[in-house]
């Protein structure tokens, strides 16, 4: 989650505006047709009730991602939010990482990254490597191969830019899990 993602999050307004998601019957063929399932409502509009802590996590987002290249941010944020069960986060990335050039294989393989390395950069690789130890700390801590790997390809500077931008998608994710962000609206850019 980025810049301002919570304030598309209320389905009363995207119904007003027009980009709810229909419950009509989406014709497949003459004969088949199928009703798609209805769109929740966001459990908690927290940007609106604590716009000063909302306001610093863009300003944090802001900085964490200075000096990462745009791409590798995205596959990042892609699988952290993948990890993290974000659908609003997954939406928003996506679609962002679509517009920045992203090929649709590569984020597709992005959640069986271990078996398609072929598709990624080592530095990628190490990146995306590093993105799943600091989010699920399944060890109770990031292992050390897994961060020499990723002090291999990055700078220093860059690495911890790198783990800056891990962290804030992660923040972001749990505001965006538990407060059932609407997934389906975000434009590609909208918050840039």
């Amino acid at each position: 989650m980025t810049t301002q993602e919570t304030t598309t999050t209320s389905t009363a307004t995207n119904t007003a505006t027009g980009a709810a998601r229909s419950t009509e019957p989406n014709t497949t063929t003459g004969a088949e047709s199928a009703r798609y399932a209805p769109e929740h409502a966001p459990r908690l509009r927290w940007a609106e009730l604590v716009p000063d802590v909302y306001k610093a996590m863009v300003r944090l987002d802001a900085a964490a991602r200075r000096g990462v290249d745009p791409l590798l941010l995205e596959l990042v944020k892609i699988r952290a939010s993948q990890l993290n069960h974000c659908a609003f986060c997954l939406d928003m990335h996506t679609k962002d990482a679509l517009a920045a050039g992203e090929s649709v294989e590569r984020i597709v393989q992005l959640g069986a990254w271990e078996e398609s390395r072929h598709f990624y950069t080592e530095k990628e690789l190490a990146a995306i490597e590093l993105t799943e130890a600091v989010t699920v700390l399944t060890e109770g801590f990031v292992p050390d191969e897994v961060y020499e790997r990723a002090a291999r390809q990055f700078e220093e500077t860059e690495l911890a830019q790198l783990i800056a931008a891990i962290t804030v998608i992660n923040a972001w994710n749990r505001f965006g899990v538990t407060c059932r962000l609407v997934p389906g609206h975000y434009q590609a850019g909208q918050y840039k």
